[in-house]
């Protein structure tokens, strides 16, 4: 008779992002067919992203920073208790204890409790209104607390420290960062980059004291925080404090049971992530392994895979050292550091670039002997950071030329094809893919991306590889002479780039003709939006007028933004983000009278959230009569130009950025394009509408305007390129109809204009012969193409509501007048939000 084998206990202690990345790894390989497994976590919220905590002051709830999918939990071998602290480990009986008294039997045990706040030994900094910034709780603390403040201080200014620092100022208060080194991010920068990082702060009204060595917080007659006091007698007031000053291992557990201790903390394992008890491991910030403890969610999810292969019993990989390169924007600034950031390998050599006034810190290490990077410093101009830390890795040539490697990056950005990557090179981090795996696969016969991503599960975590992964398909197809389809799709034996030529040239106005004369069958999902957008980007009919209508998607089919509940959203345009308080109160009024979710955008509109079809025309009709138009934040087309104050208001400002910026709103609105077009205008170099990150970046000089092209954020964001520079007003504008309309008619279906630039034969230098020099004897068409378009320009919404038949789709059912009965809301922080 078979029995089957007894089922064995895993108990991962602790529920932080490690302890779930470990959890999830073993149930998507399957683990729960040998294994229950019981996961303790002590805070009352599943794990949630304390990566990006900080989002929380910018509206993000607990479910936002959520990393647990729905159902996760729903098999009964896996199992999350919350609020629950493991208090005990019985080692030789294999038993944890929790607080509250029950006993739990494992096979195996994890640790992974994380870290705790460092606050120094500083007198009184137990006082009501001392904070440490750690977990969700904290930050509701910290929010509530300073409701009665007017001035916080945050001790410590290192990654934590900043990040607090932010928060503080985002809630209005006079905000003070005091830092015992002498620089900001002392283990991060070095004293150039920490003197830039300083004034980029200080300019945005925060205070920084370094070299403060903080012994006691100044208290009142009534106990309360008056401020801050340093050893030789400076003092910084505030009402409040955040003790932002590192973390330590969460190593009480072990330490109670008996296991090695690290001489500076942290449960001591091997490159298994073993600990001397053959039964209990440790991973993230508790651990010690490779000689310290790692503060960083990176090399956590390394420790995770490790023992994830251990448990499955296919432990070749092993825990031998962690990336410790980051990149992040701390109140706005870019900072990054990598590999050996300061220098320290025997010979090393560096090269850096320093522009005080840009705000602008570029260092790289380099071995000579190669010449190879070895690490390096970014503040405040980020570009080629993937490129320079796939160099420091191995994984990419170093050039000849170092010195263009710390050159700022509308001067000489940093650009290496995958191809030149090594195998080893990890494309998706998510599910540790080497590139090796996707030639392989490619090698094998996954010849498009929905095959890769099955054989090698590349780009099925968060996607953000698929772009470089695609890079690398068509890379290696065209190395083996193998032509990459590029089809639109079953129905059209074009490229995205010929139909619309075929639309344009034969002077095509509908899809029936289009796929009657150059097509087969009756089209579908992809190729009817894709064709919608090249009528629309030529000047056809309303998109909801005739056969029109039938080819949108779901957001242009009802002039709205989908939500998962199945609501939709309204966004008005406010071009330049200049709104008139009548506009303002209109909004107010129709939110309050509609119960619709408002959210200030990062484009500078206001988005109203929560409206259901029959809605939409009500809503919209009040906003046209307002004044308003159509936003077309659903549509592939431009959605926002964002812009600073300019030289109107600001003392930096150099050229009227608002205005500007309204120009080019007005006269790109509408137009439809592959994909969305987000665009920005800075008044000055200080970037403070971060042009530099848009498909269309303008930023003011002293004589014109520089223009930069190509930036995007999203799934791979890169830096905008510098296109021209001192253009006067018309000069610009006529680059910027020329690139887009070039956009428009060369790139594929659903690509950014990153991607398309990436792939632009002769890169920069050919789109300025286009544009500039008109080498293919284009420029006059793309003119009178803009032309036509700034021309026919109309309010998609205003049209729709002189329209009885466009009028007559929005209905939730087509045979009932009735809304939908199940979108149910909840009411959050004083407004609804939707339940999934």
């Amino acid at each position: 008779m078979t029995t089957t084998p007894r089922r064995k206990t895993l108990i991962v202690a602790g529920h932080g992002m490690v302890g779930h990345k470990l959890v999830e790894l073993l149930v998507a390989r399957g683990a729960l067919d040998r294994w229950r497994i019981l996961v303790i976590g002590e805070e009352h919220h599943p794990a949630y992203d304390r990566v990006h905590l900080s989002s929380f002051f910018d509206g993000a709830g607990v479910d936002d920073l959520s990393l647990v999918s729905d159902g996760f939990f729903d098999d009964p071998h896996v199992t999350l208790l919350t609020d629950r602290r493991v208090v005990a480990v019985d080692r030789p009986r294999r038993i944890v204890t929790t607080d509250d008294g029950r006993e739990h039997t494992y096979d195996e045990l994890v640790l992974a409790t994380g870290s705790f706040p460092f606050v120094p030994p500083v007198t009184g900094a137990d006082a009501e209104g001392c904070f440490v910034y750690r977990t969700v709780d904290d930050l509701e603390a910290i929010a509530e607390f300073a409701a009665g403040c007017r001035r916080g201080a945050v001790v410590g200014g290192g990654l934590l420290g900043l990040e607090a620092a932010n928060a503080l100022r985002s809630l209005g208060l006079d905000t003070a960062v005091v830092e015992f080194a002498s620089r900001l991010m002392p283990m991060q920068v070095d004293e150039a980059g920490g003197d830039v990082l300083r004034r980029a702060i200080e300019d945005l009204g925060v205070h920084v004291h370094t070299d403060f060595a903080t012994t006691d917080v100044v208290r009142g007659d009534r106990d309360q925080v008056l401020g801050l006091a340093a050893g030789d007698g400076a003092v910084v007031d505030a009402d409040l404090v955040v003790f932002s000053a590192g973390i330590r291992p969460r190593d009480e557990l072990a330490r109670s049971c008996g296991l090695e201790i690290g001489a500076r903390g942290g449960v001591v394992v091997d490159d298994r992530c073993h600990t001397a008890d053959p039964h209990i491991w440790a991973i993230g910030e508790c651990a010690h392994a490779a000689g310290r403890t790692w503060g960083l969610v990176g090399p956590g999810y390394q420790m995770a895979r490790v023992v994830a292969d251990q448990l499955l019993g296919d432990g070749a990989d092993r825990f031998t050292a962690g990336d410790l390169s980051t990149k992040l924007k701390l109140l706005g600034v870019d900072v990054a550091s990598f590999g050996d950031a300061f220098g320290t390998t025997p010979g090393s050599e560096s090269v850096s670039f320093t522009d005080r006034i840009a705000g602008v810190h570029r260092r790289v290490v380099v071995d000579p002997a190669g010449p190879r990077v070895v690490g390096g410093i970014l503040v405040g101009d980020a570009d080629g950071y993937d490129a320079l830390v796939a160099m420091a890795r191995g994984d990419l040539p170093t050039p000849a030329s170092v010195a263009s490697l710390v050159a700022p990056g509308g001067a000489a950005p940093v650009s290496v094809g995958v191809g030149s990557m090594s195998d080893s090179a990890v494309l998706c981090s998510c599910n540790n893919v080497t590139k090796g795996a996707v030639c392989e696969a490619v090698a094998g016969g996954s010849h498009d991306i929905p095959s890769l991503k099955s054989c090698t599960g590349a780009g099925t975590g968060c996607g953000g590889c698929v772009p470089l992964v695609n890079e690398l398909l068509r890379s290696e197809l065209a190395a083996s002479g193998i032509a990459m389809d590029d089809r639109l799709c079953e129905h059209f034996a074009y490229s995205r780039q010929e139909l619309f030529d075929l639309v344009r040239v034969h002077g095509i106005g509908s899809f029936a003709e289009l796929v009657r004369t150059h097509g087969t069958g009756r089209g579908c999902e992809i190729c009817k939006p894709a064709v919608a957008s090249m009528l629309a980007s030529l000047g056809g009919e309303h998109i909801l007028r005739g056969e029109q209508a039938s080819l949108q998607d779901t957001n242009d089919h009802f002039l709205a933004n989908l939500q998962k509940n199945g609501t939709y959203s309204i966004v008005p345009r406010v071009p330049g983000g200049e709104i008139t308080p009548q506009q303002l109160i209109a909004i107010g009024e129709i939110a309050r009278d509609f119960d619709l979710y408002t959210k200030i955008t990062g484009g500078q509109r206001i988005d109203l959230f929560g409206a259901q079809v029959h809605q939409l025309p009500q809503i919209w009709g009040r906003l046209v009569d307002a004044g308003m138009e159509s936003g077309h934040a659903y549509g592939k087309a431009l959605r926002t130009v964002k812009s600073c104050v300019g030289s109107t208001w600001c003392r930096f400002g150099v050229q009227d950025s608002v205005a500007m910026a309204i120009r080019i709103e007005l006269r790109y609105r509408g137009l439809r394009a592959p994909h969305k077009v987000k665009m920005a205008v800075s008044g000055c170099t200080r970037e403070c509408a971060e042009a530099q990150s848009k498909d269309i970046g303008v930023i003011a000089t002293e004589n014109g305007w520089n223009l930069y092209v190509a930036g995007n954020g999203g799934a791979r964001p890169q830096h905008a390129l510098l296109f021209a520079t001192d253009l006067d007003d018309e000069g610009l504008l006529r680059a910027i109809d020329r690139i887009l309309m070039f956009y428009v008619r060369t790139a594929d279906r659903l690509e950014r204009t990153a991607s398309w630039f990436n792939k632009l034969e002769g890169g920069m230098e050919h789109l300025r012969k286009v544009v500039l020099d008109d080498s293919l004897g284009i420029c006059d068409e793309l003119d009178a193409q803009m032309a036509r378009h700034v021309e026919q320009y109309r309010d998609e919404w205003r049209e729709a509501l002189e329209s009885p038949e466009v009028l007559a789709r929005f209905r939730t059912f087509v045979n009932s007048d009735e809304p939908d009965p199940q979108i149910v809301f909840v009411r959050e922080r004083g407004q609804i939000r939707p339940v999934a």
